[in-house]
């Protein structure tokens, strides 16, 4: 209201004047009053588009999710490498290896490994919820949704696409972390050995994830809260692909040189180990994607309905 009195002086103004003069006060009030359309036109293509806003909510959120996955899981992750791994753990269970390394090492020992994870896990589990969220766009705009029974296509490839992504930047802390959990030495030059069978896992991994993710909430009368959204997916996901992880933690442990991750599988298969570390690692996955899809969630509802408001 304050930004219309002087146009209602102007008009009160061109009541009084000769004709002559109204022409050309109005003339003038056209030439004031544009360049605060100019404006206003400038603000509204300055702001940011819908696009931008759901992919920095999908990073945003997935950031928050990684975070939470890493503080919370770490521990039974560690317990779960080692078993897997380590030779003098092969045998041991979760319990007693989970023990023997908090007496040992206290509980430095149960998150040894866990700084270049809290520092690039915010990034990749970040990245795969991003690129998922903007395949699954690009897929529902550009070409035609189908089903195979409760299968369907889009979610799976958008979430091959997001694995991919985590995969790519997570192998080179994921490597540190493993060298680091079965306490040898790493360095820079071997930061991406173990690359391509990461990769593959997390591709699987997080298709799985959101396979499942997209079809429990139909099968559950009144749905699932987020975190045990987050927990069944998870583990329904880790179960399915669980002895690519064997082989993966194996070939970034340092402890098995010039084996391949070919070799790897068929002596796994041969002695019997493809599901080594499967309970310390749905433990972990429970608690750890429970809470962290709790996290996610939050983030993505608080964002959508606060957002509009402060724009």
């Amino acid at each position: 209201r304050a930004l219309d009195f002087p146009f209602n002086i102007v008009t009160f103004v061109l009541g009084s004047c000769p004709p002559h003069l109204g022409k050309m006060a109005a003339q003038n009030e056209v030439e004031i009053a544009s360049p605060s359309v100019d404006i206003a036109e400038s603000l509204e293509r300055a702001r940011p588009s819908q696009h931008v806003i759901d992919c920095a909510i999908g990073f945003s959120a997935g950031g928050a999710y990684g975070l939470t996955s890493v503080l919370v899981g770490q521990p039974l992750d560690t317990v779960k490498t080692r078993m897997q791994a380590r030779a003098d753990c092969r045998q041991s269970g979760t319990l007693s290896t989970a023990w023997h390394l908090a007496r040992t090492q206290g509980v430095a020992g149960l998150y040894r490994g866990g700084l270049p994870v809290v520092l690039g896990g915010t990034l990749f589990r970040s990245a795969q919820f991003g690129v998922y969220e903007v395949v699954m766009k690009q897929l529902k705009q550009h070409t035609t949704p189908y089903k195979w029974g409760v299968l369907d296509w889009q979610v799976a490839f958008a979430g091959v696409c997001g694995g991919v992504a985590r995969g790519i930047i997570e192998a080179p802390f994921d490597k540190v972390k493993v060298m680091r959990q079965c306490e040898q030495q790493w360095a820079w030059k071997t930061v991406f050995e173990g690359s391509g069978v990461t990769i593959f896992r997390n591709s699987a991994l997080f298709c799985c994830f959101s396979v499942y993710r997209d079809i429990i909430p139909p099968l559950i009368p009144g749905g699932l809260s987020p975190f045990w959204m987050g927990a069944v997916s998870s583990n329904l996901a880790w179960l399915t692909i669980w002895p690519l992880d064997v082989i993966k933690s194996q070939r970034q442990s340092g402890l098995f040189p010039n084996h391949s991750s070919a070799s790897l599988l068929r002596e796994a298969c041969r002695t019997g180990i493809l599901f080594r570390g499967v309970m310390p690692g749905l433990a972990r996955s429970t608690v750890a994607n429970g809470c962290a899809m709790t996290a996610y969630k939050w983030i993505e509802e608080f964002a959508h309905t606060q957002l509009p408001k402060w724009r």
